[in-house]
């Protein structure tokens, strides 16, 4: 998730903004990135991640679905639980044997850009 070296876009700066301010065990979706900004679309936030990406937080920008990453759902995984981050079991079964199979919930664990109460009454008790 390394990108190219030099100077970010201004668009990119303002995505990477937006990821850094997401709070531990929290996710926001490639298209709530694009609507807190108010520009741009979730394609456009997921091209910023794969070239950008990697100096933040990047496990906590999701699918719609509450899929991590293509290709990065291990790692991704491990980030979740050490952050406490509520997850359920995918179609694909447990993460342990399959890390595809890792969604958040994404009813207990998105996060809308606000003051974040999920410390105030939520234990982040995933899988």
């Amino acid at each position: 998730m390394d990108g190219p070296v030099g100077e970010l876009p201004e668009y990119a700066e303002r995505v990477l903004a937006v990821v850094e301010s997401i709070p531990p065990g929290r996710v926001m979706t490639y298209g709530d990135i694009a609507e807190w900004l108010g520009e741009g679309g979730p394609r456009q936030v997921g091209r910023v991640m794969a070239l950008y990406g990697g100096a933040v937080p990047w496990w906590r920008v999701v699918r719609a679905g509450g899929a991590p990453p293509v290709c990065h759902e291990g790692r991704a995984l491990a980030h979740y639980r050490e952050e406490g981050t509520p997850l359920r079991t995918g179609a694909g079964g447990a993460p342990e044997r399959d890390p595809a199979a890792v969604r958040i919930d994404m009813r207990r664990a998105r996060w809308d850009g606000g003051v974040d109460d999920f410390a105030a009454g939520d234990d982040g008790a995933g899988l």
